[in-house]
């Protein structure tokens, strides 16, 4: 109204069938060339059409979460990707919610269709490990070896932006030579061949004009950035190699994270693979290139404190044959963590086992069997001595995974040939240290 401009039919219905039904719903933009009716000047306005374009674009570029809007400056906030994040079924942006304790965890949520027409949401995930991964992605692509890369391609770029100068000068060159040559002949011709004359000047103008239009070219290449000088080298590698200190320092504000990003991302389009548990990202490099990096989506019911799985399994063999601190012990020597990243402890194992309806120690169990060290106590020799025994295959043992404790069959302690074994170990427990292996091997023979 106030451009002077009347418009008829700039929203559609839509119809989709859901459960067998068809759903109605009503309110969805169409793109101005698809609008039913558009008559300019139908009445006197306020502003001009030029004007009410500019004031639109200004406002789609200044809004934020909305459909058609472009990437905004960081901004603040825990979640790195506010702003980035497309949805791949609809289109729309993300939004990101806050939970946890502290409102610290960002979650991205595609509302925009349950809001607006009230259908369900699109998309929904957490967005630490996605944040982590994009970070990483970031911090790969400015390294020093991409940095290196992002020198000799801007190096490469600034020789063929000089060649392309170079050939507008020759451009230049030759059409002013051809102008000096229309002004001569046109200066040589005899004025009262006014027919020739006419068409010599005609062909002066025009060399003439031609020179003009390459001069503004030439002016024109010369005012854009192509021959910005490159920055120095070892600035930029210094800068590359301390930034992933700076980035993961608490200190960092998070709006200068999201400007980073920023530059060097131009959008993320983003979809859940429900069959996998995956989030797809489709990221859209400021460079044009792309890629597709997978995220592992908690399932539902987990979160990112979860024990995993690995060191539930050893849980499940251990339970009911092993006391609790003997399955913390070897759960450490295999290196699993608990879900919050600790160290194993009696009474988190204790904490485990409850959990997942795992049974306690049982020592009907371990009837008939002996640890190492209860094996080494009845043999009368070191543990070292027992170990030996069983690397050599001289005495039968067994582990249920791994580290696990060693678990000896009492029955096989009192055969002949492990006592025999026992006899020859103690009869050269004093052996000299210069004794080769292959002799000390032979302590364990059995005659």
């Amino acid at each position: 109204m106030y451009a002077g401009v009347y418009v008829f039919g700039k929203t559609e219905a839509r119809t989709k069938i859901v459960d067998g039904r068809a759903r109605k719903s009503v309110g969805h933009p169409k793109p101005q060339e698809s609008w039913t009716v558009l008559i300019r000047d139908h009445h006197p306005g306020y502003i001009s059409w030029e004007h009410y374009e500019r004031n639109q674009a200004m406002i789609r570029a200044n809004s934020n979460l909305k459909w058609g809007a472009s990437r905004k400056a960081g901004r603040g906030g825990q979640a790195l990707l506010t702003g980035l994040l497309r949805c791949r079924r609809c289109g729309r942006m993300l939004q990101v919610s806050y939970s946890g304790t502290r409102s610290n965890v960002p979650r991205y949520h595609c509302k925009g269709a349950q809001i607006n027409h009230g259908e369900d949401w699109c998309i929904s995930f957490g967005g630490l490990r996605i944040d982590e991964a994009v970070t990483q992605l970031v911090l790969d692509a400015i390294s020093g070896n991409a940095v290196e890369a992002a020198l000799e391609a801007a190096e490469q770029l600034r020789q063929r932006t000089q060649e392309q100068r170079k050939t507008l000068e020759l451009e230049v060159e030759q059409a002013r030579y051809e102008a000096r040559l229309a002004a001569r002949r046109y200066e040589n011709i005899d004025p009262e061949n006014r027919l020739v004359a006419s068409e010599l000047e005609s062909r002066w103008n025009a060399a003439l004009v031609r020179v003009q239009e390459l001069d503004n070219k030439l002016i024109q290449f010369d005012s854009a950035d192509g021959l910005t000088p490159l920055p120095d080298k070892e600035v930029l590698l210094s800068l590359a190699q301390d930034l992933p200190a700076v980035w993961n320092a608490p200190s960092c504000d998070m709006r200068l994270k999201q400007r980073i990003v920023r530059i060097l991302v131009h959008e993320i389009v983003a979809d859940v693979d429900e069959n996998d548990h995956e989030v797809v990202l489709l990221i859209h490099w400021a460079g044009g290139r792309h890629s597709e990096p997978k995220v592992k989506k908690n399932k539902t019911g987990q979160h990112g404190r979860c024990t995993s799985m690995e060191a539930i399994e050893v849980l499940k063999q251990m339970a009911g044959g092993h006391t609790d601190e003997q399955i913390a012990t070897t759960l450490n020597r295999l290196g699993f963590k608990t879900g919050a990243g600790h160290t194993w402890t009696e009474k988190r194992v204790y904490a485990a086992r409850h959990t997942h309806d795992l049974p306690p120690y049982d020592p009907q169990q371990t009837q008939g069997y002996r640890t190492l060290e209860q094996a080494a106590q009845y043999l009368g020799v070191s543990a070292n001595s027992v170990r030996r025994m069983i690397k050599l295959e001289k005495l039968l043992a067994e582990q249920v995974v791994p580290c696990a404790p060693w678990r000896i069959s009492a029955a096989i302690l009192d055969s002949e040939e492990i006592r025999q074994a026992v006899r020859n170990i103690k009869a050269g427990s004093r052996v000299p240290r210069t004794q080769s292996t292959q002799d000390q091997e032979s302590l364990f023979s059995i005659s």
